[in-house]
């Protein structure tokens, strides 16, 4: 894990002479790794880092014992804490002329971060996404990306026997700890079986009212499970891009898994790795730009449909088909699309090496290609 540089490093000790910096994201993504990494960096000479579940170092917190010489102090896990909010704003309010403060957390410190914020203002939100393979020093890597995942630890393990238990233990701690500590479900065991059910379902349009059927339960039960699963980031939604020149499905829905190494099936696994990719790229630029980005779909009510649409305060910038193989020819509906929808460039992603130019707006690319041009991170 040392030997990864993670993408948000730069952009984080920026911000850290400004205000605190808040790093969220999914359970085991590699935050508590990162924030360590900083602590060895020249630029923040004589850094420390405390953990809230280790006795020694909460009793430091809570007294804010540290030298005036530690320049940057990252505090993990401290959202456990009843009251650290207020904690924190008098830590920072106090110390912020002394010390830099970066405080890290999975999907609780997002969920409390935006209950009555009495924070704002004070801090830069970012979220940590799982690795991609700009990230990667060997950038001929991509199927070991995509069979074992952009979570560090199974990534490096490279073992499909340890990938298959981890996914195990990763589901029980999202089900077990994150939900039950973020939410009142009496039904636990039955979330279980809603990750199970949603897999088959990526990338094809998303029946709440089956997922309900199938599950056995009322139709807001589903959608309030659905956002949970959401919220402590086991799965995203998103929806469909509607705009004039063609009839859209506007209240349609897609689903995607924030880790793609859970499909066996080829196709949704690369079409999931796409999505993730999308969203990363739309996440850094809302959090770094501040811009308001939206990963959406297009599909008609014919059934033609494009995977995926970006789009940046509310204009469509790029559109994105994803597919396996590598081809000269590109979907047909792709090409209907790029003739009457007004999005500037049209994709097709492939996990081959060669890149091919359809016409002017439209271009038949490896995802190395791909990721050079619109620069993904």
């Amino acid at each position: 894990m040392s030997t990864l540089h993670r993408y948000l490093e730069a952009q984080i000790v920026s911000d850290l002479k400004e205000k605190m910096v808040f790093l969220g994201g999914p359970r085991q993504v590699g935050k508590t790794t990162f924030s360590q990494s900083l602590l060895r960096s020249p630029k923040l000479i004589e850094s420390s880092y405390y953990n809230w579940d280790d006795f020694e170092d909460r009793k430091k917190i809570q007294e804010r014992v540290w030298s005036k010489d530690q320049k940057l102090i990252v505090l993990d896990e401290i959202h456990k804490f009843p009251k650290w909010r207020s904690l924190i704003k008098g830590i920072f309010d106090k110390q912020k002329n002394e010390h830099q403060f970066l405080v890290t957390g999975s999907a609780r410190l997002d969920y409390y971060r935006k209950s009555g914020d009495s924070l704002l203002g004070r801090y830069y939100y970012y979220r940590l996404h799982p690795l991609s393979p700009t990230e990667l020093k060997d950038h001929t890597s991509l199927q070991t990306l995509l069979q074992f995942g952009g979570f560090p630890e199974p990534f490096l393990k490279q073992n499909l026997r340890f990938l298959k238990r981890w996914h195990l233990g990763r589901r029980e701690r999202i089900i077990y700890s994150d939900i039950r500590e973020l939410e009142k479900v009496r039904e636990v065991a039955m979330i279980g079986q809603l990750c199970e059910a949603l897999a088959p379902r990526v990338g094809s349009p998303l029946s709440r009212k089956n997922l309900a059927q199938d599950l056995e339960v009322d139709f807001k039960t589903a959608e309030r499970w659905l956002q949970i699963l959401e919220n402590v980031y086991y799965c995203f939604r998103i929806s469909a891009y509607g705009t004039t020149g063609f009839r859209s499905v506007k209240k349609e829905q897609k689903v995607y898994l924030w880790d793609w190494s859970e499909h066996s099936d080829e196709g949704k696994r690369w079409e999931n790795f796409v999505a993730s990719q999308l969203l990363k790229y739309c996440h850094f630029h809302q959090d770094i730009f501040g811009d308001k980005m939206e990963l959406k779909f297009l599909r008609d009510d014919f059934g033609r449909e494009v995977d995926f649409v970006v789009l940046k305060n509310s204009e469509a910038i790029f559109a994105v088909e994803a597919k396996v193989s590598e081809s000269r020819s590109i979907s047909p509906h792709l090409k209907y699309f790029s003739e009457r929808v007004k999005i500037p460039k049209f994709y097709q992603v492939h996990s081959g090496k060669n890149s091919f130019v359809i016409d002017q707006k439209t271009k038949s690319l490896s995802f190395a290609d791909f990721a050079k041009e619109t620069i993904l991170i």
